[in-house]
């Protein structure tokens, strides 16, 4: 009976021996497995680094200002009575916007001639008797001032009816009206705005430590975002006297001619300023780009070899210092040479040494000049 458990006891231990010797291989087997896993190539676009000639410029985003702007209003209150514009309407300086209800002034302008004729009339009978000495003095003096005061009377209601005609103060573009006859206005109440829109400014800021290299004369190119892209060319005029505490920048004001009325007031443009000449860069496209707080960086496809010695086609993550910006371009001041090969789209799934496919079949913008489509 013993010797009987004894074998069978000897047979259970092999077979679990056996079990477990199978498994254990089982298992360097897998690990063998995984540790030759090399994940698939990433499908990636590509562009080789070019060295380029850029203008030394500064750039920045500008606002479209008048040169002169106004808010037509009433000057004195009363019911407008005629109104001489459109809404939109070109006008010339000197042209009747409106005018308001005058019944009374002409009233009291007939009154203040009558007076004024009669004190005409004794001033002249006044005169005869003076030189014949029938009167004083004192009493022809009087009537001088009688007939002073009745042409200082009938000025001021001849003013007063003038200042309920407004007129344009300036040659340019009206904007939406804002009363109707029949309306009562109060002093300063607004009919309508008046801008002048040829010439017209384009006002931009520039950082402080580069307002140095800013002069008037400066040429200056804007483009507005719209559909036609035009670039409009125009000059500097004037440089703001202090520094804005908030932004430290210091306002620049630009002049540009502007018949066909393009450029409106309150528009916004990019603006650009020339400061010197042409310098030589490394252009890339800015999806090549990776932003981080540690550093911005490019993946440059290179010959990468693994631990057994084989190579493949992958990708070395490399930091990069970035100048300025050019459309869908932007200048490495460092750390990419002209010829390299650039990863431009899909850099968010790659790592250092990860293995690429390049396939450039559809590749991102890179054009200097961008021109987006209406969609």
């Amino acid at each position: 009976m013993l010797k009987r458990m004894i074998v069978m006891l000897a047979a259970t231990i092999a077979i679990v021996a056996a079990l477990g010797f199978v498994k254990f291989r089982q298992i360097q087997t897998a690990i063998a497995q995984g540790a030759a896993f090399q994940p698939p190539p990433e499908a990636v676009t590509t562009i080789a680094a070019s060295e380029q000639q850029w203008p030394a410029t500064l750039t920045a985003v500008g606002t479209v200002a008048p040169v002169r702007g106004v808010t037509v209003s009433a000057d004195l209150p009363g019911v407008v009575d005629r109104i001489g514009f459109e809404s939109g309407q070109a006008v010339r300086e000197g042209d009747v916007l409106a005018a308001l209800d005058t019944r009374q002034e002409r009233a009291q302008l007939a009154a203040a001639e009558a007076q004024r004729d009669l004190a005409k009339v004794n001033f002249d009978r006044m005169e005869g008797l003076l030189r014949e000495r029938v009167i004083s003095r004192a009493e022809y003096d009087s009537a001088i001032a009688e007939l002073r005061q009745g042409d200082a009377r009938v000025g001021e209601i001849k003013a007063t009816m003038e200042r309920k005609t407004i007129r344009a103060p300036f040659s340019g573009v009206l904007g939406l009206r804002r009363v109707n006859v029949g309306q009562y206005l109060s002093g300063g109440d607004a009919m309508v705005t008046l801008e002048s829109l040829d010439p017209i400014y384009v006002n931009f800021g520039v950082p402080q430590q580069s307002v140095g290299q800013v002069r008037p004369g400066k040429i200056v190119r804007a483009i507005a975002d719209d559909v036609s892209g035009i670039e409009f060319t125009g000059r500097v005029t004037a440089i703001d006297s202090v520094v804005d505490e908030a932004t430290r920048n210091v306002q620049i004001q630009a002049t540009f001619s502007n018949p066909t009325g393009r450029l409106r007031p309150g528009m916004y443009v990019h603006s650009e300023v020339s400061v010197g000449a042409s310098r030589s860069v490394v252009s890339v496209p800015a999806s090549a780009i990776s932003y981080a707080p540690y550093g911005d960086s490019v993946f440059v496809i290179a010959e990468i070899k693994r631990d057994n010695g084989q190579s493949y086609r992958g990708v070395r993550q490399q930091i990069v210092k970035l100048g300025g910006a050019r459309g869908d371009q932007v200048a490495v001041v460092s750390g990419v040479q002209p010829g390299d090969e650039v990863v431009t789209s899909g850099l968010f799934k790659l790592r250092n040494g990860a293995a690429v496919l390049v396939n450039n079949t559809v590749t991102p913008s890179n054009n200097s000049k961008p021109k987006p489509e209406n969609n």
